[in-house]
């Protein structure tokens, strides 16, 4: 797939006809989040270590976390090919995202809100994996998300509107996609909360060829409404939840499912409108 995308430690360049590709699927997920009245917004790249912190992501995802930190002056530069030294960097402030949806929680940190709210943002992510794989798993990649914050009830609603809203466009597409529960990390592996986790998934996952997560249905329940004090106007802790789009991943499944790039196109053009 040389002439389509070049992938090399993780990191991918798309070609013009990929990046055609990855805007005809965006557009329809946007499309969808105009649907469901989700206000659009953009956000920075990095978190701060103190946000981070206060939604336990170094409890629940260490092992993913890539952090940001300054150069120690004076600077020698690096052999060639070589990593840089530890010793050589300084404290860091800041951490890379590795969702789209966190920055939408520290957004409303200490809102209450009158009625339901959607948001949706795109962001480029990155995650310290153990592999890497094409386009299939990436260092860094595109997420699309849609973000509910509400009652239980109006996020749970929202969340079962999407799964076979997907699920549809994806077979129009000529993928057969399965939706698998799948495990969540913000909640403790031990205790009510995992117990709960197990009696009602909170995680769905839209899976590609058996073992390619190409999306996902996450509802969080009051977690990020504790920690980031967002509040219902009986002041309650709000819920949220969010459906979430690997771009790089849909766009892999597409191109494993059909030879044909133009037929690919023609297939997400129609299926799009």
């Amino acid at each position: 797939m040389s002439d389509l995308y070049t992938a090399r430690g993780g990191l991918v360049a798309l070609g013009p006809e990929l990046v055609r590709l990855m805007d005809l699927l965006d557009g329809r997920f946007q499309g969808w989040a105009r649907d469901c009245g989700a206000t659009a917004m953009a956000f920075p790249t990095v978190i701060s270590t103190a946000d981070l912190t206060s939604i336990d992501y170094f409890d629940n995802f260490p092992q993913l976390a890539l952090m940001t930190a300054p150069l120690k002056l004076p600077a020698e530069r690096p052999e060639a090919g070589a990593a840089l030294p530890a010793d050589r960097l300084g404290d860091s402030g800041y951490g890379l995202v590795s969702a789209a949806c966190y920055n939408v929680y520290l957004h409303h940190r200490s809102a209450t809100l009158a009625g339901p709210r959607s948001v949706t943002t795109v962001a480029k992510c990155f995650r310290n994996e153990d592999h890497y794989d094409g386009l299939r798993r990436l260092h860094g990649f595109t997420m699309r998300e849609i973000v509910f914050l509400g009652s239980r009830e109006a996020v749970l609603d929202q969340l079962a509107a999407f799964r076979p809203k997907v699920v549809r466009f994806a077979a129009r597409l000529g993928l057969d996609l399965a939706v698998r529960p799948a495990s969540d990390p913000f909640f403790e592996k031990g205790g009510g909360r995992a117990l709960m986790a197990q009696l009602f998934p909170v995680k769905e996952e839209f899976v590609h060829g058996g073992n390619l997560a190409i999306g996902s249905l996450n509802f969080h329940r009051n977690f990020f409404g504790e920690r980031c004090g967002i509040s219902l106007a009986d002041g309650g802790p709000a819920c949220t939840g969010c459906v979430a789009f690997g771009l790089e991943r849909w766009i892999a499944a597409l191109l494993e499912t059909h030879a044909n790039i133009d037929d690919i196109f023609d297939r997400v053009a129609e299926a799009a409108s």
